[in-house]
């Protein structure tokens, strides 16, 4: 059997298409896969942030016609880039074990945040970031940063920022890890909505594919990302909107910290809830709903 996958073509989304392939192949003998890696518009487009170009669903678009078209046979994603709601012609087939989930300050001079020093410039062209960097740093100068994580990094290094933030997983899979100078953890700082998990996509009735796919699916990380995505999606949101999630699940309990903040002046709600597994839309949805009641809906229209 041959499979294609479409991948992003950055260094990252490379790994993870990788990592999928090889985990596939160790699992399935006989089984032939070829990347087709394309180029996506919001790769592209390093000039402008994500929320300005319309938010993150441009880096599924081009991967998801491969699919329509027959030219791939599945894409795989980081879960915090695919959008609240998934078209109609397609499913996510398969979730796998989520790696940190939380970000890192990365810097050359600064150990930690709190050494940060006053007017420091900090790059970032996460909304959800800025939010709650400025929430606790209203003195720090953010400024937006694109490109992919090497990218990023080389800003970095030609001295451009004191420190810059990016995601824990992504530094780690790329063997990056000693950049981190702190992770910036729960509770202080909420991570993006499926932040650090990796999601096969695949086209909608494709049983045999998902069923193929399902060595690699991960429950318990599911259960947490789809809770995580049901408060986003209750909440209408996307990258255009600083909003935040973590859930945990302990025993059969989901423990979910909800977080909508404005990234021009830092103001931030937070919202908590419990619920059993089999319970996580509903959890989702009330920890979305007393977002709103604390002035959510303020902060979603002017972010």
């Amino acid at each position: 059997m041959k499979l294609r996958i479409a991948t992003r073509q950055s260094p990252l989304a490379l790994w993870q298409t990788e990592h999928v392939r090889r985990r596939l192949c160790q699992h399935h003998r006989g089984l032939e896969i070829e990347l087709v890696p394309l180029s996506t518009r919001g790769d592209e487009v390093l000039d402008r942030s994500l929320a300005a170009i319309g938010g993150k669903g441009l880096f599924l678009k081009e991967l998801e016609a491969a699919m329509l078209d027959g030219r791939a046979d599945l894409a795989v994603h980081s879960m915090k880039d695919v959008p609240m709601e998934v078209d109609a012609d397609f499913a996510i087939g398969a979730i796998l074990q989520r790696a940190d989930p939380f970000d890192a300050l990365v810097s050359n001079r600064h150990a930690s945040f709190d050494a940060l020093p006053v007017n420091a410039r900090v790059g970032t062209s996460s909304l959800r970031r800025q939010a709650q960097l400025r929430a606790r740093r209203p003195d720090l100068q953010l400024v937006d940063l694109r490109g992919n994580v090497n990218t990023r990094l080389r800003k970095l290094d030609a001295d451009e920022y004191a420190a810059i933030v990016l995601a824990c997983a992504g530094l780690d899979r790329l063997d990056m890890h000693a950049r981190i100078r702190q992770r910036l953890t729960a509770p202080d700082f909420l991570p993006a909505v499926a932040q650090g998990a990796i999601g096969i996509e695949v086209l909608a009735g494709n049983g045999a594919l998902i069923d193929l796919l399902s060595c690699l699916h991960d429950a318990d990380t599911a259960v947490c990302v789809n809770t995580e995505r049901a408060m986003n999606r209750h909440l209408h949101g996307s990258c255009q909107v600083p909003i935040a999630a973590y859930c945990t699940l302990d025993d059969g309990d989901l423990a979910l910290t909800g977080l909508v903040g404005r990234a021009s002046d830092g103001r931030c709600v937070r919202a908590h809830g419990f619920a059993a597994m089999d319970a996580f839309e509903s959890l989702g949805k009330r920890v979305a709903e007393a977002l709103l009641a604390q002035g959510a809906e303020e902060l979603l229209r002017g972010a």
